[in-house]
C-alpha cells in the first residue's frame, strides 16, 4: 500500500497482475502462436507452395516481383572482377509482392487450421456440455422418483393409521357430552 493516499503501489498492483493467471495464459499463447505461426510458414513453404508451383509452371512467390520507377537513378560503384576496373551498375528498387503473397497464403492456412482447432474444441466442451446436463436431467428424475415414492409412502402411512382427533373435534366431543347431561 502506498503510504500517501492507501493505494496499492505500482509494485503491488503489477504482482496482482501476474498473479491473476490473465498474465501467464496471454505469455503462453503467445509462445505457442509464435512456434505454431513458424509451423505455418514451414507447411506454406515446403508443403503447399511446390504443389501451387507445379499447377503454375515453377513460379517461385518470393522472386514476384515489379520494379518501380525512379525519378533520380541510383548507381553503385562495382569493381569488374575480370577487368579491374571501376564501373557504375544502375541500382533498382522493387515491389516484392510474391512475399505479400505468400504472407496471404499463410494467414489464410493459420485461419483455417485455428478455425478448425476452434471448432474441434467447441465440440468437446458441447459434448462435455450435454454429457452434464443429461447427469443432471438424471439425477433430477432420480430425485423426483424418490420424492414420489416418499410422498406415496407418506400417504399410505396416514391412511393406515389410527384417526387422531383434531382440537376441534375433541371440542366438539365435549360439548355434545355436556349437552346430553
Amino acid at each position: 500500500m502506498s503510504k500517501k493516499n492507501g493505494k496499492p503501489g505500482l509494485w503491488a498492483e503489477f504482482k496482482t497482475f501476474i498473479n491473476k493467471g490473465n498474465a501467464m495464459a496471454l505469455a503462453v499463447g503467445t509462445i505457442i502462436g509464435g512456434a505454431f505461426g513458424n509451423i505455418t510458414k514451414s507447411v506454406t513453404n515446403d508443403l503447399i507452395m511446390p504443389l501451387v508451383n507445379i499447377f503454375l509452371g515453377g513460379t517461385d512467390f518470393s522472386e514476384l516481383k515489379l520494379e518501380l520507377p525512379r525519378l533520380f537513378p541510383v548507381y553503385e560503384t562495382v569493381i569488374d572482377e575480370v577487368t579491374g576496373l571501376e564501373t557504375q551498375v544502375y541500382v533498382p528498387h522493387y515491389l516484392t509482392y510474391g512475399n505479400f503473397i505468400s504472407a496471404v497464403i499463410n494467414f489464410l492456412i493459420m485461419a483455417v487450421v485455428v478455425f478448425f482447432i476452434v471448432k474441434f474444441m467447441n465440440q468437446l466442451s458441447e459434448a462435455a456440455t450435454r454429457k452434464e446436463r443429461e447427469e443432471a436431467a438424471a439425477a433430477a428424475a432420480k430425485a423426483a422418483a424418490e420424492a414420489e415414492a416418499a410422498a406415496a409412502k407418506a400417504a399410505e402411512e396416514a391412511a393406515n393409521a389410527p384417526h387422531v382427533p383434531t382440537t376441534e373435534e375433541l371440542l366438539a366431543e365435549i360439548r355434545d357430552l355436556l349437552a346430553k347431561k
